[in-house]
């Protein structure tokens, strides 16, 4: 058993075909988009997974893209400063954590890859064959060993060998959208941001960039197309409606943005990972929402598990066995913190935006302020790092088709 298709040049994909490729094996990645997604949003890297990059030889790239936020301010409707915060404890961040937009992060491990890896570009699969044989939209089929199924939350992978993602999707009752606007308010490695009744609004700037990025999150269960870009834009459009501050401009500079983002925060639960010679790896198997501020971390980690577990085992029904041994109680942890995470992020009454800046004013002169942190940071470090990571690289077998 030597090659793997991969679908999907997201961080899981990327991140799992260099693991592969360090096991011996001959992984081949495609890809819908026509290049390396750039851009994006900014991503956190915590625990286990910072063990992940480190031992891919990428922590120090990594770090020198931090996005090096300082701190993240809260206004109110008529523009003025009404409290603020350092940056990492807004994020959820703490000792070793890092923070790199997703596109750096996208870029670092492609490069990691590309002289080594093929890869597929503007093409994606159409069918998998029980006995491996995989369709595409544009290059001709080929035969697989393996096919992992790294292509994110609406995985069309998922889909051919799974199903509909209506039975595994679970939305959490908020929508989110994201793009690069100009960075008319100056800001230099910080978060301004306005929080209305079940809406709140964020645009923020991060070192070596001159734009911004406009977030928006709001309460929701409006369906929606998710490949509907003008339907999502007006669905934007009316639930920021009203809401004062800097959002109407800034939902007019999101009118011309290139790289509009919007989707529900939703996670994925499965009651299995794998179907014959197919895996999924990230969030297409286990999304844990943006909300959890862990998804970049559970797609290093389950990169560096899948790969290591097919590499150890003289079966591929034990390998993906395994995989899903190990990476349950890991992903389990983590995507409870999404319901929670949401709920402080997108507020549902004035009484309670009101109570949150209060204890942000007050915070650094509290006498309780460490135990008040220590709610923030503590079940995410706990989530972070609860995985052991095996030493793959010793002894490991060839796992057999």
């Amino acid at each position: 058993m030597t090659n793997i298709l991969i679908s999907g040049a997201s961080i899981a994909g990327t991140s799992i075909a260099y693991w592969l490729r360090r096991h011996g094996f001959t992984p081949t990645v495609v890809e819908r988009a026509p290049s390396i997604r750039e851009g994006g949003y900014k991503v956190d890297i915590r625990g286990k997974a910072l063990d992940v990059v480190e031992r891919m030889g990428i922590l120090d790239r990594v770090r020198a893209r931090s996005t090096d936020m300082r701190v993240a301010t809260h206004y109110d409707a008529r523009g003025r400063k009404v409290a603020a915060m350092d940056a990492d404890l807004f994020g959820g961040r703490e000792g070793d954590d890092e923070e790199i937009m997703r596109g750096d992060l996208n870029e670092i491990l492609y490069d990691l890859t590309r002289d080594e890896v093929e890869y597929l570009f503007d093409d994606s699969i159409t069918s998998v064959s029980e006995d491996g044989l995989v369709t595409f939209e544009r290059s001709p089929a080929r035969r697989f060993d393996l096919v992992i199924g790294a292509d994110g939350v609406h995985s069309n992978t998922r889909r051919i060998v799974f199903g509909d993602e209506s039975r595994f999707i679970r939305d959490l009752g908020y929508r989110v959208s994201i793009s690069t606007v100009p960075n008319t308010l100056g800001l230099d490695r910080e978060e301004a941001v306005h929080a209305a009744p079940g809406r709140t609004a964020n645009i923020y700037s991060t070192r070596h960039d001159t734009s911004a990025k406009a977030l928006f999150m709001w309460s929701s269960t409006e369906p929606y197309d998710y490949r509907d870009v003008a339907q999502q834009k007006r669905q934007l459009a009316e639930a920021m409606a009203g809401v004062g501050w800097k959002v109407p401009e800034l939902l007019a500079a999101v009118g011309e943005a290139r790289d509009f983002y919007f989707d529900s925060i939703s996670q994925i639960h499965m009651d299995r990972w794998s179907r014959g010679r197919v895996a999924l790896l990230g969030d297409a198997a286990y999304c844990a929402s943006p909300a959890s501020g862990q998804g970049t971390s559970l797609a290093l980690v389950g990169a560096y598990v899948l790969a290591g577990e097919i590499a150890s085992h003289a079966r591929i029904e034990d390998a993906f066995a395994a995989y899903e041994r190990e990476m349950r109680p890991f992903v389990d942890k983590n995507q409870k913190l999404g319901p929670v995470n949401v709920k402080g992020m997108v507020i549902p009454s004035k009484f309670a935006i009101w109570f949150q800046l209060r204890m942000i004013k007050l915070m650094p002169h509290m006498p309780g302020r460490d135990k008040m942190i220590e709610r923030v940071t503590g079940p995410i470090r706990e989530a972070a790092v609860a995985i052991t990571l095996k030493d793959y690289q010793a002894g490991h077998q060839r796992t057999q088709a």
